[in-house]
């Protein structure tokens, strides 16, 4: 059964987690890339105003993909959309100035526990108590492993914490963020579209939100990134050296395992989009390219609706 075929006849059903007629396990990829991140915000939208986030066994977050993972678990996803062109998110959030007095130029603190509490409020417990479990990855700072950090969330604060853990970009963020004792950096590092964690969790179908292009081909550390995040990976996350060397490998290792499974549904902006850079602010950029990821998923995903 296609990944289509699955979320309608679920729809016809009216199944939720834990009450499923079937023994598939259909989960939600959300891709990241900090600012890239705006066309999988545009697609989650697409997935709360469609109603098929019910139709799910769990959702999936990598870095800035957490995120916007968070906003459709807590049913807010297209009404708060407009922050991403804020200037009273992206201009406190992101400020590359701030990297001269060796300050984050990313402050995902300032995010979550200022932006996410005050400015954008953020429903964390409509988020821990939808059915729809909520799988936010990070990379264990000292082993260099993508980490599922579902387990380690039992309240508002431990969610909050998880957010900034997946989302700890190196250097851009500031230090590895600590959860239990333990040291983690952004997800991206080791596992960019969640596939190899929701696979070993037995995924039988994928809907993967995408933020990279078909013709993005990954690519390893420029001379300049080895030049300047060699250092502070030594010192802060040790056992991620390996993992950031060869993420051209496991980039295409990913790509690899989603082109080829039998029940994968992959939505991503189409050729010819923008390309966004990590710390982009400009808000007639973010506006449009949420509006193109919106776009491309209500065009891959109306036809569960329709046909159902």
């Amino acid at each position: 059964m296609s990944v289509l075929e699955l979320l309608r006849e679920r729809r016809r059903q009216g199944s939720t987690p834990g009450q499923r007629g079937d023994d598939a396990r259909l989960v939600l990829l959300i891709e990241g890339g900090s600012s890239r991140g705006a066309y999988s915000s545009g697609m989650a939208v697409a997935i709360e105003r469609l109603r098929l986030l019910p139709l799910f066994d769990a959702v999936y977050g990598s870095s800035a993909g957490s995120l916007n993972a968070a906003w459709l678990l807590c049913g807010r996803a297209e009404k708060t959309v407009d922050a991403w062109w804020d200037p009273r998110v992206m201009r406190t959030t992101i400020n590359p100035l701030r990297a001269f007095s060796r300050q984050p130029v990313v402050d995902t603190k300032h995010l979550v526990h200022t932006i996410y509490t005050q400015v954008w409020p953020m429903g964390f417990q409509d988020i821990l108590d939808n059915p729809v479990p909520f799988h936010p990855i990070a990379t264990d700072a000292l082993t260099g492993e993508a980490t599922d950090l579902h387990s380690k969330i039992h309240d508002v604060g431990s969610l909050q914490t998880a957010l900034r853990a997946s989302t700890a970009m190196p250097l851009l963020a500031g230090p590895p963020v600590i959860i239990d004792g333990h040291p983690y950096v952004d997800a991206g590092l080791s596992e960019m579209v969640c596939v190899r964690s929701a696979l070993a969790q037995q995924a039988t179908h994928i809907v993967a939100l995408r933020t990279t292009r078909e013709d993005d081909l990954p690519v390893g550390p420029t001379r300049g990134e080895r030049l300047v995040l060699s250092r502070w990976f030594a010192r802060h996350a040790p056992g991620v050296v390996h993992t950031w060397l060869n993420r051209k490998e496991l980039r295409d290792e990913e790509e690899e395992l989603l082109a080829t499974h039998p029940a994968c549904l992959q939505i991503r902006p189409p050729l010819g989009s923008l390309q966004v850079g990590r710390t982009e602010r400009r808000p007639e950029v973010l506006r449009a390219v949420v509006d193109t990821g919106l776009q491309a998923a209500m065009n891959a995903l109306e036809a569960a609706v329709v046909l159902g």
